[in-house]
């Protein structure tokens, strides 16, 4: 029998390196930055087209490579990082394995220049799967540019699965602004089919957040800095009341290296307890600096995982450290960190014991329910600014006890019963209503709607039932293009990020379907013209859109939604009214009659009830009467 085990060709195998190191165009864009970082450039420029999968091509203004290593660094493990195994736990570059270049050029077509600034001529490399097709000298500028076209062109399964373009520019702009935000010293920017979405000059970690993610950003960050013999931390963290529904905004680095761990998480939301609001995330942009021997980075091809050798202290640094930040905020929620020194004459400058606080007067007999009986006038006909000694009251109210009396006709007792057919489920009972002239219902806290039925009450969420209702309305629109719209008689302008830009663009269609008029204006901004028909005259467009964004996003990572239902989904909560909206008769029967017309009545769009009775038999059970 003939030996079985052979080495694999060296194409193969970087095709395999490829699998692991670039699974889309934002892997090979992570890879390629990184790369010019460790080559000290400090000007950086990414271009792409097609979301990268026709080219991706990063030019930087760094050390250059040699004749020798622009042709050996396209070669399975060559690095410059390390040298011995010892290496590995002093790592302080981006990369260190050498199999990003090597995968990537198994994959795609590859044209690398390069130069370094002491040599005359700069050399070029031109590679298509692992094989060098030309390699020549010629006259370049210092630094390097590296152009991957085709990515996965000679890998048709892989390419097939790759998601629409708007999706993996998502992934993309998701490893710029990693990248980015770890090093606000380096110019970066960002050209998608001709168009630049990101200019980044250098600058302090908070002009860079705010340059990425928008100018509101400025007030919504809280500075967090601890230095203790384990690590150093520092960063940003959001004030509660800002968080959002997604976890969008979170950023861990080590090192300057951006990493994914749920335990530090974890450590940020539990200093976070009980001052955030329920089911929200906070944004935070924390540094940790460390001893690099006391880390493993070196545990996932991607580097994105880290192993500590004291986690659990690392836990209650950051855990203390986002603590004591929020608890400063607290005490000074108007506090500006970063102010400008054009404010400080506004400061007054007069000693403490010469300011006086302001004076408050008031009247004491003020009777609010008094009309022409009870008013207030001067006792002597003159001006007097002295309330309590100048004026006096009149007369006292009659009958004012009368305002808590409740009218026969306005007793819940006397409420006409909703006259429903009955039968032995409660579900049937509650879901054929017959109909009549004129139901009478009731709120409360305006928050409920309630009834009385023959077996009982009947109690209605009416945000939920109003989300089923809308949900089911918004679905059946996405499936028959039916939906209306209404002109905007000022049209909106929504600044966006360019992650949400480019979510927009690939749900546009959906949203149009709805009654959403938008078009592209700019970079990064839409204009709003017209909105969904039954969303009413006294609606913020922008607030609206942002929470139909919000939601959109928890949907796709939490739930798992087909496009469509999420949508539904998310327009229907942004939709509709809210739990403390006030309702009269009309209104709840609207409501009630849309809610029963509804395929599914009796569940809100989350699975959870809208409907709860109690029966007269649960009532006396409770009040201990059987």
């Amino acid at each position: 029998m003939s030996d079985i085990i052979q080495l694999l060709p060296d194409a193969v195998a970087n095709q395999i390196a490829a699998g692991e190191v670039v699974q889309r165009p934002a892997s090979a864009v992570k890879e390629l930055i990184e790369n010019a970082i460790d080559a000290g450039a400090d000007r950086i420029k990414l271009i792409v087209k097609d979301a990268g999968k026709s080219l991706i091509q990063v030019i930087d203004n760094g050390c250059g490579m040699s004749v020798t290593d622009a042709r050996l660094c396209f070669e399975r493990h060559a690095t410059s990082k390390i040298r011995k195994a010892e290496d590995l736990f002093a790592i302080r570059s981006m990369g260190f394995r050498g199999e990003a270049m090597a995968s990537i050029a198994a994959i795609a077509q590859v044209e690398l220049k390069t130069r370094r600034i002491e040599d005359e001529l700069g050399n070029v490399v031109q590679i298509e799967g692992s094989k060098v097709v030309n390699q020549f000298p010629e006259a370049l500028s210092s630094g390097t540019s590296i152009s991957v076209k085709n990515l996965f062109y000679n890998i048709p399964a892989r390419r097939n699965f790759l998601k629409s373009n708007s999706v993996e520019m998502r992934h993309i702009i998701d490893e710029f602004q990693r990248i980015s935000l770890a090093h606000p010293e380096i110019f970066f920017s960002l050209h998608s089919d001709n168009n630049e979405l990101f200019h980044l000059t250098p600058g302090t970690l908070k002009q860079r957040i705010v340059h990425l993610f928008g100018n509101n950003y400025n007030q919504k960050l809280v500075p967090v800095e601890e230095d203790t013999t384990i690590i150093n931390l520092n960063g940003f963290i959001g004030k509660p009341e800002f968080a959002k529904k997604t976890r969008g905004e979170q950023f861990f680095f080590v090192n300057k290296r951006f990493i994914r761990d749920p335990y530090l998480n974890h450590a940020v939301m539990n200093a976070y307890e009980e001052i955030l609001p329920a089911e929200t995330f906070p944004m935070y942009v924390l540094f940790i600096d460390i001893d690099p021997s006391k880390i493993d980075i070196n545990v996932h091809p991607t580097k994105t995982e880290i192993k500590y050798e004291d986690d659990k202290a690392i836990y209650a640094i950051i855990r203390s450290a986002v603590k004591r930040s929020l608890g400063r905020y607290n005490i000074t929620p108007s506090l500006d960190f970063d102010q400008e020194t054009s404010f400080s004459n506004m400061i007054s400058t007069k000693p403490l014991d010469e300011i006086q606080a302001p004076t408050i007067q008031f009247n004491p007999n003020f009777n609010p329910f008094e009309s022409e009986i009870g008013t207030l006038r001067p006792s002597n006909g003159s001006r007097s600014t002295d309330y309590s000694s100048r004026f006096e009251r009149e007369a006292t109210p009659k009958n004012w006890d009368s305002l808590y009396q409740i009218t026969e006709d306005q007793s819940p007792t006397q409420l006409p019963l909703l006259d429903i057919e009955e039968d032995n489920s409660e579900i049937s009972e509650i879901i054929i209503p017959k109909a009549e002239s004129k139901k009478s219902f009731f709120q409360i806290h305006n928050r409920y709607i309630v009834s009385q039925i023959h077996s009982g009450i009947m109690l209605i969420d009416q945000q939920a039932a109003h989300e089923r209702i809308l949900f089911e309305q918004y679905k059946e629109q996405l499936t028959n293009n039916q939906g209306s719209s209404q002109q905007s008689l000022f049209p909106t302008t929504i600044d966006l990020s360019p992650s949400d830009f480019e979510l927009i663009h690939e749900i546009l269609p959906e949203i149009q379907t709805l009654g959403f008029q938008l078009r592209p204006f700019g970079k990064t901004t839409y204009i709003v013209d017209g909105i969904p028909a039954d969303l009413g005259n006294n609606i913020n467009e922008k607030q609206i859109i942002e929470q139909l964004l919000e939601d959109y996003k928890h949907n796709r990572t939490d739930l798992k939604v087909d496009k469509r239902d999420n949508l539904a989904k998310s327009l229907a909560k942004s939709a509709a009214i809210k739990e403390g909206t006030p309702l009269n008769n009309d209104a709840i029967e609207e409501l009630i009659d849309k809610l029963f017309a509804c395929e599914s009545p009796s569940l809100s769009v989350h699975g959870k009830p809208t409907i709860i009775t109690l029966t007269l038999a649960e009532l006396m059970e409770k009040f201990d009467k059987i």
